[in-house]
């Protein structure tokens, strides 16, 4: 024989039930969703248990507006390089060297000033290979990756080779060069306020003087 000993509860226990659920369920909302979620802290629970801290949509919109302001051009393949006028120099096919420059790292801080561009490159020998990473202070710039073999005459129009045409706040990544030369970044800052790049490099290269 099976004994059921769950209680049965009447309608006003049930409704009382309820209304209890109902307004737990309020209180956290008010005390906990509201503030971490939206921001909302009517009650200031949300500040006194930590709750707002969560909150994170000011933040977000204020990012994404500043970039927003910035129009981007969309970036086309015919932008990687040299045109097809400029011949690559027979110098790209030269044997790589027995020994490569020896292992370093750096730290630099380029200042790309408010609408205009500049260029940080370094030296590197055929096959050479460095690490790198850069981040900006703030906002976002374009870069050109790219770089131009060693010549010894070199043209008016010199060749060059792009690796990565981009709109970023920051890269990191392993290069290895395909040619003797000056490889690094064009940088075009296109907001009105000057920007720090901070470029780190590890490996076998040597710095432009």
């Amino acid at each position: 024989m099976t004994i059921n000993n769950q209680p049965n509860l009447n309608k006003g226990q049930l409704l009382k039930s309820l209304i209890i659920a109902i307004i737990i369920g309020a209180l956290v909302f008010v005390t906990a969703v509201l503030p971490a979620e939206y921001g909302i802290d009517p009650l200031g629970t949300g500040k006194l248990l930590g709750f707002s801290k969560l909150y994170s949509g000011n933040e977000q919109a204020e990012n994404y507006e500043s970039y927003s302001n910035l129009n981007f051009k969309k970036i086309k393949m015919e932008k990687l390089g040299s045109p097809k006028s400029v011949p690559k120099p027979s110098e790209a096919n030269n044997l790589p060297p027995k020994l490569q420059y020896p292992e370093r790292e750096d730290t630099i801080e380029v200042v790309v000033p408010a609408d205009k561009g500049i260029e940080y490159k370094f030296k590197s020998l055929k096959y050479g290979s460095t690490k790198y990473e850069w981040s900006l202070d703030k906002g976002v710039v374009y870069i050109d990756f790219h770089g131009e073999v060693k010549q010894d005459n070199p043209p008016k129009n010199v060749f060059y080779e792009s690796y990565t045409l981009a709109y970023s706040n920051n890269m990191a990544g392993t290069f290895t060069a395909p040619f003797e030369g000056k490889h690094g970044w064009y940088f075009r800052n296109e907001t009105n306020e000057d920007i720090v790049v901070t470029i780190r490099l590890n490996g076998q290269y040597e710095l432009l003087k």
